[in-house]
């Protein structure tokens, strides 16, 4: 009998915040495409049936469940579900995101909204499952940074179109990736790993980004393009995968090498 490919997920059971949008759903098929229980958590059930739907036709375990991560009281209550149903976790997949700043000059009141999401229901939800995780042992975090984590913002890319990058979005993603160094080394002697992913910017074919700035994105990658959300996710699988039991407190970049230049 051949032995189990390491980068497979079967009998992996999965929580991820953020299943809708343009990247939840690839995250989610790829999971379950690699043999894993899926919960999906998101603030509105309803938005994921279509998902739950395709995921059930195709012959994979998907669980919706609905969750507010700025209430401790309701992430506590997603994860005693969780473990009365499926009995552990072994992984959880935070992608959960909120783009209320338009611009550098919104009202305060945009940017504080931002941070129960993007911040304070960032480290509420890892607290949550990391500690789960921990008490058993073994786990895999995997965070859903961007490459705006770790650049400025190139202004030239948006000349000319109805593009922005409002600051709010460099601000949570920086500190995403560097509190995943902070998280690593809090849970590595507990047995769970935590990493983060950075995807460069994805081509949406629903709502396509205006032709200015696709031209001068490619021009700022090594691979002459956009990213597709199917090509963030193998990463993500690799993370949570026992291919990756001596990587922690890594960001990965997925960006066609971005950065790299």
């Amino acid at each position: 009998m051949p032995e189990a490919s390491p980068f497979s997920l079967a009998g992996k059971v999965v929580v991820q915040f953020g299943g809708t949008g343009l990247l939840g759903p690839a995250l989610i098929a790829a999971l379950g495409g690699a043999g894993a229980t899926v919960v999906a958590a998101s603030r509105s059930r309803a938005s994921l049936a279509p998902i739950v739907g395709s995921e059930l036709a195709a012959g994979r375990t998907l669980h919706a469940e609905e969750v507010d991560t700025g209430s401790e009281p309701s992430l506590h209550a997603l994860r005693d579900r969780v473990l009365a149903r499926h009995g552990r976790v072994d992984g959880v997949v935070y992608n959960a995101a909120s783009r209320p700043m338009r611009s550098f000059d919104d009202d305060l009141a945009a940017w504080k909204d931002s941070m129960a999401t993007n911040a304070t229901g960032f480290f509420a939800a890892i607290r949550t499952f990391g500690d789960a995780m921990a008490a058993r042992g073994s786990g895999s975090l995997v965070n859903i940074a961007s490459q705006m984590g770790s650049v400025g913002m190139n202004p030239w890319l948006y000349e000319g179109t109805a593009m922005g990058a409002p600051p709010d979005y460099f601000f949570h993603k920086g500190g995403m990736v560097n509190l995943t160094r902070y998280l690593a080394s809090h849970y590595g002697a507990k047995g769970v790993r935590v990493n983060a992913v950075s995807p460069g910017g994805i081509f949406n074919p629903a709502k396509p980004q205006a032709p200015a700035f696709l031209e001068r994105y490619g021009k700022m990658t090594m691979l002459g393009r956009m990213g597709e959300a199917r090509e963030i996710a193998g990463a993500v699988v690799f993370l949570l995968s026992d291919a990756s039991t001596y990587i922690t407190g890594a960001n990965l970049a997925v960006d066609g090498g971005y950065t790299a230049k």
